[in-house]
């Protein structure tokens, strides 16, 4: 993946992830007087500005596939950044570029975010209002979601009595992520921070999933990742929020109209990547190299991520 990163001037390439690359300020060149470089590009750690570029990658499965999907980068950059100004009140990484000492290419400036480091905690917030995916296997076996206890009867797709928050253990690059119980979260991070991160998850999710009512697009669940400031302290909402990527979109009217007439929530008109994990789980065994995404689903997803952006900002 890092070899996908593109070079820009003024920045240097620090780290790609999944789908996201992430680079550093570019040195000053400097000598001692015999012609040797002083000034080497700041360390993560050390850096003061950062860039996030969103690539058209893909990824389902913890695997990245082939092909990207055109645009995805733009497309979620722009959900995010829109995101972060509506939940006003809660601290993000975004910084300023019109104020910053560094600037972001044009080549990429629809797709990155000019943010500040965090210290980054190790837990994936997710946030669950609705019962479906790993959550519906789950809660079929054992009526409990992460060790949280849930009503009977409930079916795939259901609206859950409160939304309930289910973190998980960001793991290394190549590992999967593991669920974790709140108790090992206050072990990894301390009480304090761990009830800080539920509780901002949880108001998190209520705030978006009113937004995106009021627009008719149900927000099913999502995950956020925060670390602190690193001059404050203070608990900052990091990374991407509220995008295609990290979270389950569905259109309330067909969810609605599905709920009704069988009992369960509809997940064929996601706004997410929901069509590719399908196409994905009906096409590989998820053993050795997972097979090229056909043009159509290609196509597909984008249209939905297009569309899920009109739909929230439309208004």
């Amino acid at each position: 993946m890092t070899a996908e990163a593109p070079e820009l001037d003024g920045w240097v390439h620090a780290y790609s992830g999944k789908v996201r690359d992430l680079y550093v300020p570019a040195p000053v060149a400097g000598s001692d007087g015999d012609g040797a470089v002083l000034d080497a590009a700041p360390a993560l750690d050390a850096a003061e500005h950062l860039l996030v570029v969103a690539s058209d990658r893909v990824s389902a499965y913890d695997v990245v596939l082939e092909p990207g999907i055109p645009g995805k980068g733009a497309l979620l950059t722009q959900l995010s950044t829109w995101w972060f100004d509506q939940l006003d009140g809660v601290p993000n990484h975004l910084v300023d570029p019109t104020t910053a000492s560094v600037s972001v290419p044009a080549s990429v400036r629809d797709r990155a975010m000019l943010v500040k480091p965090l210290d980054m905690y190790p837990v994936e917030c997710v946030v669950r209002g609705y019962l479906v995916g790993s959550g519906w296997a789950e809660y079929r076996e054992t009526g409990r979601v992460c060790g949280i206890e849930l009503p009977a009867g409930l079916h795939d797709g259901d609206r859950l009595p409160e939304p309930i928050y289910t973190p998980a253990y960001k793991a290394p690059l190549g590992e999967h992520d593991e669920n974790i119980s709140f108790e090992r979260t206050v072990e990894l991070v301390g009480a304090e921070v761990a009830a800080a991160l539920r509780d901002t998850s949880l108001e998190i999710y209520r705030r978006a999933s009113g937004v995106a009512e009021a627009r008719g697009v149900i927000l099913a669940d999502t995950k956020f990742e925060f670390g602190a400031d690193r001059i404050t302290g203070e608990l900052t909402l990091g990374d991407e929020v509220l995008t295609s990527d990290s979270s389950r979109f569905w259109d309330a009217e067909a969810a609605g109209a599905a709920g009704a007439s069988s009992g369960t929530g509809s997940r064929t008109d996601s706004f997410d990547k929901q069509i590719v994990r399908n196409w994905l789980t009906d096409n590989w065994d998820k053993t050795g190299t997972p097979p090229a995404l056909p043009p159509e689903i290609v196509e597909r997803t984008a249209a939905r991520y297009r569309e899920l952006i009109e739909r929230l900002t439309a208004h």
